[in-house]
């Protein structure tokens, strides 16, 4: 018995030394706890979350904002340590991780469910991500209380922004959740909730179309949107867009590089696509040792404009 407490005693002391072994070579973190946990104290500068004043500020100065999809804790957590300004949970997490042929049959719940599991990973990590959360199709399409309450359900999960799909119609709609403060990000060009009335995965907005998109842009910013994204238009109409637009940044993707900022799927940035990947994607993976490494590729390329190239990603 005495043996037995003696040798308890011994693993014991083993165990402190060890901790104390790794708290003096990792003082801002929890020896015992896995996927980097940071102690609540311990000297570590505390990043605070990124704000939407700054975004706009970042917009101002012309300093590119750089946003990648996710939908899970730990991807969060690696592009938010690269220094990725914008998460944003797509519904095109219905194709990337739900096998699905469209975004259409993704649904509330799951959007709820994806942004919580980001959210846990931000928390976890410190992080200091802006979070922004699809409203999937049939979320906000049959009234603008409907679109509230949707909206309210995102923000619960940990979302910090909607995005929403569309001109005309959703003005009212982006009016509606602003005045109640739900800060929104629009999205016109290539919308991927009604590709079935679009015929296909298409530039938009070439020809007199271009017009129309203007509209709708400035339309939407003056209904209080935050931001809006630009998917698959010419890279002059989006140059053109960004510059009708008074405060509101411009995110791009396949729009070239005049826009305020870039945003890409994670799953076509790192090359694991099913199928093949759009001309507006460039797998930074190739260039990198790692994932981390090919997000922080990423950021460094959009804010110094080398990405993306219009000779090579843009129409």
């Amino acid at each position: 018995m005495m043996q037995t407490i003696q040798n308890l005693e011994e693993v014991a002391m083993t165990t402190d030394q060890l901790s104390n072994q790794l708290s003096n070579q990792f003082p801002n973190q929890l020896p015992s706890a896995p996927y980097g946990t940071f102690a609540p104290e311990g000297g570590r500068t505390i990043k605070k979350p990124l704000t939407l004043n700054q975004l706009l500020q970042m917009h101002t100065k012309g300093e590119k904002i750089t946003m990648l999809t996710a939908y899970d804790a730990t991807f969060a957590a690696l592009a938010d340590a690269a220094g990725v300004h914008c998460l944003l949970v797509g519904d095109s997490l219905g194709m990337v991780s739900q096998g699905l042929p469209s975004t259409l049959a993704v649904s509330l719940e799951t959007m709820c469910y994806h942004v919580e599991s980001v959210c846990r990973g931000l928390a976890r990590v410190q992080g200091s991500a802006w979070l922004i959360a699809d409203l999937p199709f049939g979320s906000y399409q049959e009234s603008k209380e409907q679109a509230v309450r949707s909206a309210v359900a995102l923000l619960k999960a940990g979302a910090n922004m909607v995005k929403l799909e569309g001109g005309g119609w959703t003005v009212e709609v982006v009016s509606f959740l602003v005045e109640r403060g739900i800060p929104v990000c629009a999205h016109l060009g290539l919308t991927p909730q009604t590709i079935n009335a679009l015929g296909g995965y298409k530039v938009q907005g070439r020809g007199e179309a271009g017009a129309k998109l203007r509209a709708d842009a400035v339309a939407l910013e003056k209904a209080g949107a935050s931001m809006l994204v630009l998917e698959m238009v010419p890279a002059d109409l989006a140059h053109q867009i960004t510059q009708d637009l008074m405060a509101c940044p411009t995110i791009g993707i396949g729009a070239g590089n005049a826009t305020s900022g870039q945003v890409l799927v994670m799953h076509d940035m790192l090359g694991a696509n099913i199928n093949k990947n759009p001309k507006f994607v460039r797998n930074f993976l190739v260039d990198s040792s790692g994932i981390q490494q090919a997000f922080k590729l990423y950021v460094q390329e959009v804010q110094s404009g080398k990405f993306p190239d219009n000779k090579l990603h843009a129409w």
